[in-house]
């Protein structure tokens, strides 16, 4: 076990990493997003490579972002019984939640987008606007992104297993939004 916790932190160690460039990845779309309207309004000058940069940032932001929001554990909950029930009914439902929704939907839709990016970069597939970018990075960061979702969840799947074992203690609780 203590080799997969080892696993565990290294996973949580590089989604951090990665989290903490999707932050800077939101400097660097707002600073291009307000540098297009400063060229188009001032300069009367637009480019589409502009504004597809703004759109390949925001899918780096999301993609690159989730899997530390896993590790956050922040993201959206429909709460039904989570917080009514102990802390290890929780890790029961959270093991759940990831063996039989989080693991087959992320490998799935990394699967599934694999081929389509791989395509995109041997054939140097270019965005169909005038002045367009090459697609293949925003496709590959789709795969990239459902793959470190995929592999946070088996960091967390560590770490609830530890925890029903007594090994670790972690926190399920979570921020209820305010009704």
């Amino acid at each position: 076990m203590r080799a997969l916790l080892r696993l565990s932190s290294g996973i949580d160690r590089l989604n951090a990493f990665l989290g903490g460039v999707a932050a800077y990845l939101v400097l660097a779309a707002a600073l291009i997003s307000a540098g297009n309207a400063v060229m188009r309004y001032v300069f009367d000058y637009s480019s589409n490579a502009f504004l597809e940069i703004q759109w390949y940032l925001f899918a780096g932001i999301v993609m690159l972002g989730a899997a530390n929001t896993l590790r956050r554990n922040e993201h959206v909950r429909v709460d039904l019984v989570y917080m009514s029930v102990s802390e290890r009914k929780r890790l029961w439902i959270d093991l759940f939640g990831i063996l039989l929704f989080l693991f087959p939907f992320t490998i799935f839709l990394a699967w599934l987008s694999w081929p389509i990016a791989l395509r995109a970069l041997q054939t140097g597939e270019m965005s169909s606007s005038a002045g367009g970018l090459l697609r293949w990075p925003v496709r590959m960061v789709i795969c990239v992104g459902f793959a470190l979702v995929a592999i946070q969840g088996l960091s967390e799947f560590i770490k609830r297993l530890a925890a029903l074992r007594g090994i670790v203690a972690i926190s399920t609780a979570y921020e209820k939004p305010q009704q």
